[in-house]
This record gives C-alpha cells, sequence and structure tokens, in this order.
C-alpha cells in the first residue's frame, strides 16, 4: 500500500513538472513573438519616416526651377520681337536680351531657347511652364511686380513720344499732345504711360505694330520703349521719317519669373558676374543702351 501510495505521488509531481515546463516554454514563445512585434513595428515606422523623408526630399527639388531647369538643359525664353533686345537677323533670334540670356544660360550649364509668346499672356505662359522667364525689355512695373518674381533692374528705359520728324516739334509737353490720336502695345508700359497722362490709345499686339501704323498715317502718334525708338527709327532705319521726342515716364528693365522661383536668385548672382566681368557693359555699348548696374 505504501509503495502504490508513493508511485501515485511520484507520477503527480512527474505531471506537475511538465506541466510548469511546458508553460515556461509558451511564455518563453510569448515573450520573444512580443519582441519580434515591437521589432517589427519599430522596422515599419522608420521605413514610413525614410520614405516621408524622400518624399520631402522629391517634393522640395520639383519646386525647384533651378534644378527644374538644369535637369531638362534648357532655359525657355518667352520673347516678342523688340529691336534692339530681341530681333531676327537671317532667320536667327539676336539683340541685346537674346546675347544677355545665352551667356546667363551658359553659366547655369543649359541652353537657351526663344519662343516667341502673345504679351498679354505671358504670366500664363510662365505659370503654365511653357517657359522659364519672359526676357523683353520688360518694364518693372506695379503690375508686373505683383504677378511675377523679378530679377533686379538691368537697363534704364524710358517711354516716349514717337511722330513724323517734321511735327514733333510742336509737342513738348503732355498738355500738349490733347488733340492727337494715339496707338501702343496692348498690356505695355506705353500704353499705360499713355493712359497715365489722361489719354487712350488704339491697341496693337506689339510696339513694331504701333510703329506701322503711325509710318502708314492711321494713328498721330505712339508711345514706345526709348530703346526701340532709338533703334528703329530716324535716318539709317526703316522709318526715316518717324523720330522721338518727349518722354512720358523713366523706368527699369527686368527678368520675369515664376513667384518663389529660386531661379531669381541664381540668375541676379549670374548677372553681377557678368556685369563685373565685363560682358554686360560690352554688350550695352554694342546695342547702345544704359545699364541699371554698376560695374565695380
Amino acid at each position: 500500500m505504501k509503495k502504490t501510495l508513493a508511485i501515485v505521488l511520484a507520477l503527480m509531481m512527474a505531471a506537475s513538472l511538465i506541466a510548469f515546463t511546458a508553460c515556461g516554454k509558451k511564455d518563453t514563445v510569448t515573450d520573444d513573438q512580443n519582441d519580434k512585434d515591437v521589432q517589427n513595428e519599430q522596422n515599419v515606422g522608420d521605413t514610413q519616416n525614410d520614405q516621408t523623408d524622400d518624399t520631402k526630399d522629391d517634393e522640395t527639388k520639383s519646386d525647384s526651377d533651378v534644378a527644374y531647369v538644369t535637369g531638362k538643359g534648357t532655359l525657355v525664353v518667352g520673347i516678342t520681337e523688340y529691336e534692339p533686345m530681341n530681333y531676327k537677323e537671317d532667320g536667327k533670334w539676336t539683340g541685346f536680351d537674346t546675347e544677355f540670356a545665352e551667356a546667363v544660360a551658359e553659366k547655369l550649364g543649359v541652353k537657351a531657347e526663344f519662343v516667341e509668346i502673345d504679351w498679354d499672356n505671358k504670366v500664363f505662359e510662365l505659370n503654365s511652364k511653357a517657359i522659364d522667364c519672359v526676357w523683353n525689355g520688360m518694364t518693372l512695373t506695379t503690375e508686373v511686380l505683383n504677378s511675377m518674381n523679378c530679377s533686379n533692374p538691368y537697363v534704364v528705359n524710358a517711354q516716349v513720344l514717337v511722330m513724323n520728324k517734321d511735327k514733333i516739334g510742336d509737342y513738348t509737353t503732355v498738355e500738349s499732345l490733347k488733340d492727337l490720336t494715339f496707338v501702343a502695345e496692348a498690356g505695355s508700359a506705353g500704353a499705360a504711360a499713355i493712359a497715365d497722362a489722361g489719354y487712350t490709345a488704339t491697341e496693337v499686339g506689339t510696339q513694331a505694330d504701333a510703329l506701322m501704323e503711325v509710318a502708314a498715317g492711321a494713328e498721330d502718334a505712339c508711345v514706345i520703349d526709348i530703346t526701340m525708338a532709338n533703334a528703329m527709327t530716324g535716318e539709317g532705319t526703316n522709318y526715316a521719317d518717324l523720330t522721338y521726342g518727349l518722354s512720358l515716364t523713366s523706368e527699369e528693365y527686368g527678368i520675369g519669373f515664376r513667384k518663389d522661383s529660386d531661379l531669381t536668385e541664381r540668375v541676379n548672382g549670374i548677372i553681377d558676374e557678368l556685369n563685373k566681368d565685363g560682358t554686360l557693359p560690352a554688350l550695352a555699348e554694342k546695342y547702345g543702351l544704359t545699364l541699371a548696374l554698376d560695374a565695380e
């Protein structure tokens, strides 16, 4: 009887030991699994953070116009035909702004590509990325400054009265213009100058069109940039019977970029370089322009 009892007790103790060991193993497995789950969650979190950082980097790059321009290898410049800034000679674009833009593009490590635009739609063309900048003897008006991110001024300009050389001597004040009919490029500084003087003007597509209207006798006078008037009127030009006189405004030219574009600061730096190394002063002398910059 004692022997039987001893055997039963031994069996009970063995069963308890087996159960305890099994529980211990189960707890260990559970703990190990919990540790693995925590580690996996940390790894997923780290991966998500890395992906978020990469996305932010990609977004930053996509917002950079410098990266955009250098990535495609071209600086697309929006222009109109406007001598001496941008005009064609033997089928190729030339002029002060043309050569200026080419010099800046070279410094950026890209090629300048010139695209004719509708001047009234220049902001739309810019924001839609059809062009990368507006670089065409553009006056830095309040409207321009509000709609674009603009470079520092680089050329001094004025809006001047252009009409028949035999009559212009009679018009030396704003008040004396009251009986004249005017024509101007739509949306131009010339059109604004006429309006500011209290007069109205027929609007045409370009400043060149305005000159043609006056030469044909359709209008008495136009108001255009002095840079163009100097290049395209008087003896030795296609408009030898026209000349310019009264200045209605003085102003400065700048380059227009998209709002918040990092190209503006980059190009401003290059403009300073080209001014200091003599490139810009040489171009200004070549095309008879006055720089708004001081060479150092």
